[in-house]
């Protein structure tokens, strides 16, 4: 019994005694719920030393007998523990402190006006000391913990395949390999190349002074990854049971997405610091876009996804034929009481998020054109009359039906009355994720799914990889950015024809700023196009919006915030302090 703490073990590089990553609380509780009669005495212990910095807890082998017991054809606890190592998958709802990270973005900023994180993360106003999403601890903690599995499955005599024959070993070991780099995705797109463990289980014994990867070895590890997991994890569509689990779809939706980073103007030839390995590569190449393009068209031609006809089910629905991987939420109110407008007494609001002006402009007219262009229709006395149907499944704006009374977010009005009560600070609320309530009277529970990967992403994925690559954009990309546009509801969904690389480039962006708000996108994506120095040193706006006496409205660009982003050294995440000063092989990021 004494040596089963090993299975929370506090450091994630054991051996590390000199402070590496500390295990999340979150695994401690779930923990606690699936083994509380074994080992609740284990946590107590752990509990109660956990300040001690330089005692570092090693795995036991008397433990992971307990864990993957040779006897248990099951695998009830080994299944236990694979389950634990999801509770580090990043989530999306209201994730930064409290807020969406896309309110460190041009598209959105906190309601509450203190100190918050991601206020710090648009303004520039943090240190590698305090850096307000440090995600360091965290990932390698899942990496611990699936190399932990990968080493140690095979001893479990797992009975059962899947329909192919795929032996449920190789299946739960892919599972592990596919979370795994996901974890090394998101630590790449952070801090740049990461030091890379392989399959390994550092022990007390184990030199813990790893040096960083270079960000194209993080780069192919990831992919050959996807490239050898892929053929032994389940195949959509996928059976209400195992929704949670990866798919084939989603080891190469990862591997798309990581190789159209990498060839991406951050990386691909635009080096903050020529020469680094860490931040990029020495030179452009071209054929790192056509990779990227051929990696989403693998998943594109195997037609075992398609776009959700309703834009909103995606989120709403656990078996949307859009969905690859989501982390599983709550069935509940969550998003709803964090951000819807503040002003109804039937349910909880708390009007945290408040989209911008910005975004709100960047959604065009439901005749496909954009709000500047001939012939749109659009109307600066009425703005919010016939936009894009996205718009209004993503933003809550001044007449919108909510709960069965229109929003009211002039001056004065219901959800924006003024005082400290934290409201709005743009006239707009978030809308995307919430269930359909405009007409009923309170909310009802819901699935609240953290998306992590959609096939629409896919498509856009492919589209700007392809148009990168060639010089002029072909039928492939056309096709692929109007399936999106057509999905939206637009009429006519179709573009001009001829356009430009450069000009097809710009739709693309636009639709990805509008298609995945609030999924995490934009701040990752304006970095990777190396934009962030102008796009992320604007002054945001909201609307002023006054009730006349005669009961027209009148319209006023309201500024916001004032965005800083500091070039070239905000392009990457610092390193944390503690591992630059505690492993002599760690080299910081530029600028840190």
């Amino acid at each position: 019994m004494k040596n089963s703490r090993d299975l929370i073990s506090r450091r994630v590089i054991a051996g590390n005694c000199r402070g590496t990553l500390v295990i999340s609380k979150k695994l401690i509780i779930l923990m606690k719920k699936y083994y509380k009669v074994l080992f609740l005495p284990c946590i107590i212990s752990w509990c109660t030393s956990c300040q001690r910095d330089l005692e570092t807890v090693p795995i036991e082998q008397q433990t992971l007998d307990v864990i993957f017991d040779p006897r248990d054809s099951a695998g009830t606890n080994a299944n236990r523990f694979l389950y634990d190592s999801y509770l580090h998958l990043p989530g999306i709802h209201n994730r930064v402190g409290g807020d969406y990270l896309d309110a460190a973005t041009d598209d959105a900023v906190s309601s509450n006006t203190s100190n918050t994180s991601v206020f710090q993360l648009a303004t520039g106003a943090y240190t590698s000391s305090s850096y307000p999403d440090n995600q360091w601890p965290n990932f390698y903690a899942g990496i611990r913990q699936t190399n932990i599995f990968i080493s140690n499955i095979d001893r479990v005599p797992l009975k059962g395949k899947l329909s192919n024959g795929t032996p449920f070993n190789r299946v739960w070991k892919a599972e592990s390999k596919f979370l795994r780099a996901l974890y090394y995705f998101e630590l790449l797109k952070r801090y740049g190349g990461v030091p890379l463990l392989g399959d390994k289980v550092l022990s007390l014994a184990d030199d813990v002074n790893i040096p960083r990867g270079s960000f194209s070895d993080c780069v192919e590890f990831i992919v050959s990854e996807c490239d050898a997991m892929k053929d032994s994890l389940r195949t959509n569509p996928i059976d209400a049971n195992n929704i949670e689990r990866p798919t084939r779809a989603a080891a190469i939706a990862l591997k798309a997405r990581v190789l159209l980073y990498a060839a991406s103007p951050l990386y691909n030839g635009g080096n903050i610091d020529a020469g680094n390995q860490y931040t990029g590569y020495s030179s452009y190449n071209a054929e790192r876009w056509q990779r990227a393009a051929n990696a989403a068209r693998e998943l594109i031609d195997q037609n075992v996804l398609s776009l959700d006809p309703s834009f909103g089910n995606a989120f709403l629905n656990q078996m949307s034929p859009e969905r690859i991987f989501a982390r599983q939420g709550g069935n509940d109110q969550s998003v709803e009481n964090s951000n819807g407008p503040i002003g109804y007494t039937s349910s909880i609001n708390n009007g945290r998020t408040s989209p911008t002006q910005e975004l709100v402009n960047a959604f065009g007219m439901a005749n496909g054109k954009s709000i500047t262009e001939a012939g749109s229709g659009y109307d600066l006395n009425s703005p919010y009359e016939n936009r894009d149907p996205r718009f209004y499944a993503t933003i809550l704006y001044n007449g919108a039906p909510w709960l069965g009374r229109p929003a009211q977010t002039y001056e004065g009005g219901a959800d924006k009355p003024g005082g400290i009560r934290q409201q709005t600070r743009t006239s707009y609320y978030s809308r995307k994720f919430m269930g359909n309530y405009t007409s009923s009277a309170q909310y009802s529970n819901i699935s609240h799914d953290h998306i992590l990967f959609r096939y629409a992403e896919v498509l856009l994925n492919f589209a700007e990889a392809r148009n990168e690559y060639l010089n002029a954009p072909d039928a492939d990309v056309y096709n692929a950015v109007e399936a999106i546009r057509k999905r939206a509801g637009l009429d006519p969904f179709t573009l001009t024809p001829g356009l430009s690389k450069d000009q097809m480039r710009t739709v693309i962006r636009n639709e990805r700023r509008v298609e995945l708000a609030f999924e995490e996108h934009r701040y990752w994506d304006v970095r990777r196009w190396k934009i962030a120095e102008t796009e992320f040193n604007k002054e945001l706006h909201g609307k002023l919006i006054y009730k006349l006496g005669s009961g027209t409205l009148s319209y006023q660009d309201n500024p916001v915030l004032q965005m800083k982003f500091k070039a070239p050294q905000m392009y990457f995440a610092p390193i944390p302090y503690s591992e630059v000063a505690k492993n002599q092989n760690m080299v910081q990021n530029p600028g840190w």
